[in-house]
């Protein structure tokens, strides 16, 4: 494997050495920033469930549940660039790849603008639709209107953690997570529990964290060798660099709208069910969201490797470092199946201490945990068919999976006489299988249809 290093670089060649070793150096990282970007979320709700009452865990919970489902669509997009930027360094162009990181700039400044006015706008019908508990429904438009209001500074941080991942540094976005954590942390307590500003105190330590990772992100950047060429005249759309960037992204973008979409669903046939569940819900969403980190990690991880592998035309090296991700992925979700099921009532107490949120979120959590160990194989799938450049199937597999397998089961695991979210839960692992086949079935073909190249070297 060779690996650049210095004083200011420490990006990670896929294209040569040990697979595993440069799988596991890249995915640890990435999994220890989205652990501890997911820590925002779930200290918000810890804070917010120590001093506050149901009321206010269920805005959070809903309202962190929305803005989650904005940043992951505009992540998802930006993932058109870690491809295609990996797919520029794998076949040593950094000049392009330059070109691709002032397009991605110019193209989600625009995009922070148009969805910060769409979000203000729309944040009571929001609301509204999603069904949100009546003595909930002022704290979560609170929660909202601050958090959209951050929204560019929420897209400047997962723009520059995509564009460093897709030249190989998983280090620096960890470091700038790690940073806007202990802000957030201390943020918490000073405006939800010192300054008792409810649910809208969380929402102004979100942003206040996110503004002091940019800020130290765009220090280090000043300071770092990228592996690419950049100056301010790279500061525009180029045509090129943005159809690749959209050809890639907007599949990818919507999949996952069309997947959060049906966990919005879900949120909504839960607050149908009362506060008590809404509440055991919001704590339950981020108890999985941590569990749903390892597959997130491989995803993004198989996603540059197979980039820059099929940028330096080694497509059977892509393949292998693919089942290998799997593999090991699936060992990992079995560890996460077992504290999911058997300590689900542990895990819920870390964020409310009423027993009755605790046992509803407990509930959730037993049946989602089946998950574990089957999205590891769907999410390197991904991975896979992202880091080609082929995103249709992947948008495919979203679209079908949440609108005729996730949202129809839960609906009906609710209408159940005697139901409780344990039923609920199961729709998650349920269409995590359907897409484990529909990904087969494209790999099959995938196979068949390209023509076989060259191997890997070392």
């Amino acid at each position: 494997m060779k690996e650049r290093t210095s004083s200011h670089k420490r990006e990670i060649s896929f294209t040569h050495g040990p697979i595993g070793m440069a799988l596991i150096r890249f995915a640890l990282p990435v999994l220890g920033a989205l652990i501890l970007q997911a820590a925002y979320g779930a200290v918000d709700l810890m804070v917010v469930g120590m001093y506050c009452d149901a009321a206010s865990i269920s805005a959070v919970g809903t309202g962190s549940t929305l803005m989650s489902m904005v940043t992951f669509i505009l992540t998802s997009l930006a993932m058109g660039s870690t491809v295609t930027i990996a797919h520029h360094i794998g076949e040593r162009k950094p000049q392009l790849a330059g070109r691709t990181v002032g397009t991605t700039v110019v193209l989600f400044g625009i995009l922070g603008v148009v969805m910060t006015v769409i979000l203000e706008l729309c944040i009571p019908q929001l609301v509204a639709m999603m069904q949100v508990p009546a003595e909930s429904v002022s704290l979560a438009i609170d929660y909202l209107r601050i958090c959209s209001g951050g929204i560019l500074v929420i897209i400047a941080y997962n723009v520059i953690s995509c564009v460093l991942r897709g030249v190989g540094n998983a280090n620096l976005p960890l470091l700038f997570v790690a940073v806007a954590c202990v802000v957030n942390i201390i943020a918490d307590f000073a405006f939800v529990g010192g300054l008792k500003m409810d649910a809208a105190g969380a929402a102004w330590a979100t942003v206040l964290a996110q503004l002091v990772a940019v800020i130290v992100a765009l220090f280090f950047m000043k300071r770092t060798e990228l592996g690419f060429t950049f100056s301010k005249q790279d500061l525009r759309l180029y045509p090129a660099e943005l159809r690749q960037i959209l050809r890639i992204g907007i599949p990818i973008a919507l999949q996952e709208l069309t997947v959060q979409i049906s966990f919005l669903f879900i949120n909504v046939i839960v607050n149908s069910m009362g506060l008590l569940p809404s509440a055991g819900y919001g704590v339950a969403q981020k108890i999985t969201s941590f569990i749903m980190l390892v597959p997130s990690a491989l995803m993004q991880s198989v996603s540059a490797y197979v980039a820059q592998n099929m940028g330096a035309n080694l497509r059977s090296r892509a393949d292998r470092g693919t089942l290998i991700a799997i593999l090991g992925g699936t060992a990992a979700g079995l560890v996460l199946f077992a504290a999911g099921f058997f300590q689900a009532p542990l895990l819920a107490s870390f964020f409310s201490s009423d027993p009755g949120v605790i046992a509803q979120g407990a509930d959730y959590i037993r049946g989602f945990s089946f998950d574990c160990v089957l999205t590891c194989t769907l999410f390197s799938f991904i991975g896979y068919f992202n880091g080609c450049g082929k995103t249709t199937p992947v948008m495919l597999q979203g679209i079908i999976s949440a609108l005729f397998v996730r949202i129809p089961v839960s609906a009906w695991m609710a209408s159940l006489p005697g139901t409780s979210l344990f039923q609920v839960g199961l729709a998650a692992p349920i269409s995590t299988v359907f897409g484990i086949f529909f990904f087969l079935v494209c790999f099959y073909f995938d196979r068949r249809k390209l023509p076989k190249t060259s191997g890997s070297h070392g």
